[in-house]
């Protein structure tokens, strides 16, 4: 489902992670507004106030967003961002999609969808700030889970951006799609023709949930992308290291800007 559509100026698909919704998205709104883009942020089945269409897995997810993506824009040219799990799903919009995507940017993105299967770094908290942890009182398990710079300024963003999402969420919707987490063939697999289109590849050095080497191991394929892992970020890095996200997302937007007059067949050339 739209959520909201704001600005105008190039389409922008913006799709949050999972058990979340596109609120967890909002803190990049200025970066992507000053640079000039229409967003459009789609809530993901289980999000509150969507109604359950007996959506069951991954594969559903990603239809309902491609569902979503050919209502509002039909065939005008967009460029498409994903956090976590909906960074899978933006990876499967834009490669089916290839002729109409500008760019594709995934933040902390799921590119191994079996968790044992992941190559993670061990659970490591950078910053600990025991007077933030007393502060966060109810919501501190859920802070606490996923934080590794704990600060006042990401109890904040956490409190805002996610925690309400969080709520939300259709439990039943989740638990589905969890048991059929993956899609049934990788993106990268199904397109094996390399990625042309300006990408980024954003994650967090801390981040035990995704972790980072996997999407690494993609590098050739997305063969205009920028790969960056930061340091001091865990799976939320856009909120622990908001600055540096933002510059390298208005990269590439600018990237992806520049793309559009560049005809698909000569982008490499």
């Amino acid at each position: 489902m739209i959520a909201q559509v704001l600005g105008e100026g190039l389409p922008l698909v913006v799709i949050h992670g999972f058990g979340v919704d596109h609120r967890i998205m909002l803190p990049l709104e200025d970066v992507i507004d000053e640079s000039g883009w229409q967003r459009i942020y789609i809530d993901l089945p289980w999000a509150e106030g969507n109604a359950d269409a007996n959506v069951s897995s991954a594969d559903h997810v990603a239809q309902s967003a491609l569902n979503d993506v050919h209502e509002f824009l039909g065939d005008r040219p967009f460029a498409v961002i994903g956090n976590s799990f909906g960074g899978m799903i933006a990876r499967h919009v834009a490669h089916l999609l290839r002729d109409q995507v500008l760019g594709l940017a995934t933040l902390a993105g799921v590119y191994e969808p079996t968790h044992q299967a992941r190559s993670l770094p061990r659970r490591q908290v950078v910053r600990e700030d025991p007077a933030v942890l007393a502060l966060a009182g109810q919501v501190r398990d859920d802070y606490e889970e996923m934080t590794v710079v704990q600060s006042e300024a990401t109890l904040e963003a956490f409190t805002r951006y996610v925690l309400p999402g969080l709520r939300g969420a259709n439990q039943a919707i989740l638990e589905r799609v969890a048991a059929e987490y993956g899609l049934s063939v990788e993106p990268e697999v199904a397109h094996p023709v390399p990625f042309e289109a300006p990408s980024l590849h954003l994650f967090g050095r801390q981040d035990h949930v995704t972790g980072y080497e996997d999407g690494w191991k993609l590098r050739n394929h997305y063969v205009r992308g920028t790969y960056a892992v930061l340091d001091a970020a865990g799976h939320n890095a856009h909120l622990e290291r908001p600055d540096l996200t933002a510059a390298l997302v208005n990269d590439w937007l600018v990237r992806s800007n520049e793309s559009v007059a560049i005809p698909h067949s000569l982008r490499l050339s």
